[in-house]
């Protein structure tokens, strides 16, 4: 009998999928960094992780608290520093993939971890881009994960502090040395992909028991789905074994255990 598994697993393991092993990643923290170190730990063994503090290729054993989390610099093959990092490696064009959270993310894919509500008045301020904005600049292409609501998903964000497409869909356009952008965003119910034509975020597979309205519901704008819309592959018992291993070692290492 295979494993029960939550709507959260579902998310994290798609995310692992989609990186193919010998990629070079630069890992945000939170979601994008369980996805990552869960795909070196089943199927993407060679996959090169870098997080934004300058280590390369690090083997965490436990899931980061912050980009300072001394289980990075300990366990990676070296330590650079943080404008080497992104003068040498990510605008060197040796990033292959960014992957990325946020707070927001609009019809075109632009992201905004800056602040809710007015720019001169915000109803919360948020911790900011970070290398946001440059991974997804320079990175080969941009993968996002992000838990599905219509708090996060607007119809147009509150501050676009990293450019997915622009305001029109059409911000990349005619700009030298720059990444494809992003190229699937995945959901606790869904992957989305950009509309070759529009670049307007569109579903292309549905997870396990959810259905059109489920996606409708938590989704600030009229979202599209796609013709041949295909149902995501339901995680494996080992990857669902491994991914709640490194949450148990992590949850003992960070409560003090």
């Amino acid at each position: 009998m295979s494993l029960e598994y939550t709507s959260s697993e579902m998310m994290s393991v798609t995310a692992a999928r989609a990186l193919e092993n010998g990629m070079t990643c630069f890992v945000g923290i939170g979601l994008p960094s369980e996805a990552a170190n869960l795909a070196r730990l089943t199927h993407a063994p060679d996959v090169v992780l870098i997080y934004e503090s300058g280590t390369l290729q690090t083997k965490p054993d436990i899931l980061p608290l912050s980009i300072g989390d001394g289980e990075l610099c300990e366990s990676a093959l070296t330590t650079v520093a943080v404008p080497e990092m992104f003068r040498y490696w990510l605008q060197g064009g040796k990033v292959d993939v960014g992957f990325l959270g946020t707070a927001q993310i609009d019809r075109f894919a632009n992201l905004n971890t800056t602040l809710i509500g007015d720019y001169k008045a915000p109803k919360v301020r948020l911790p900011g881009g970070g290398g946001a904005p440059e991974i997804a600049t320079n990175a080969g292409e941009v993968f996002i994960t992000l838990k599905h609501s219509k708090r996060a998903f607007v119809k147009d964000v509150d501050f676009v502090t990293t450019l997915g497409f622009g305001r029109d869909g059409k911000g990349r356009d005619n700009v030298p040395n720059i990444g494809k952008g992003p190229t699937r965003v995945i959901t606790d119910l869904c992957v989305m992909k950009p509309d070759p034509a529009t670049n307007e975020l569109v579903v292309v597979s549905l997870h396990p028991g959810v259905s059109r309205e489920d996606v409708i519901d938590a989704t600030g704008w009229e979202v599209r789905f796609a013709e041949q819309l295909a149902s995501t592959p339901e995680p494996s018992d080992n990857e669902l074994e491994i991914l709640r291993e490194l949450k148990a070692r992590t949850e003992r290492a960070h409560g003090g255990e």
